[in-house]
C-alpha cells in the first residue's frame, strides 16, 4: 500500500545521541510502511546546533531542503548550501553542522537495516 502524507504529520523527535545539539528527526519512511530497502529521514537542526560525529558501516544520501551548514569530518569541514547533494560512503566520519542563521532542513536515505 501507498503512503502519502505531509512531512509535518510525521513526529519530530529529539536526535537522543551524545554529541548532537538542537537536532531533530522524523522517520518518513521505514519498514512500518512495507519499505523494505531504504529508510528516508528528514532532520532539523537549529542554528548553532548538529547531528553527532560519528561513523557506521552504511552510506547516506542527502539532499539539503534549507539552510546552510558545514559537513564535518575529523580532518577537514566542508560548506553546504540549499539544494546541494552529498554522500556519505560506509565508515566515514561525518557531522552535519549548522553554521547558519536559520534552520537547517536536509533528507537522508539510508539503506534498511535489520
Amino acid at each position: 500500500m501507498m503512503k502519502h502524507v505531509h512531512y509535518t504529520d510525521v513526529k519530530a523527535e529529539e536526535v537522543d545521541v551524545e554529541g548532537a545539539k538542537e537536532a531533530k528527526i522524523r522517520w518518513l519512511i521505514t519498514k512500518k510502511d512495507g519499505a523494505k530497502n531504504f529508510t528516508m529521514r528528514l532532520f532539523d537542526v537549529e542554528s548553532g546546533g548538529c547531528t553527532p560525529l560519528h561513523q557506521h558501516d552504511w552510506e547516506h544520501e542527502v539532499f539539503i531542503v534549507s539552510g546552510s551548514g558545514e559537513l564535518r569530518n575529523k580532518e577537514s569541514k566542508d560548506a553546504f548550501t540549499q539544494g546541494d547533494v552529498i554522500f556519505v560512503p560506509p565508515m566515514e566520519w561525518h557531522q552535519f553542522v549548522n553554521t547558519g542563521d536559520e534552520r537547517l532542513q536536509f533528507i537522508c536515505v539510508i539503506p534498511y537495516r535489520k
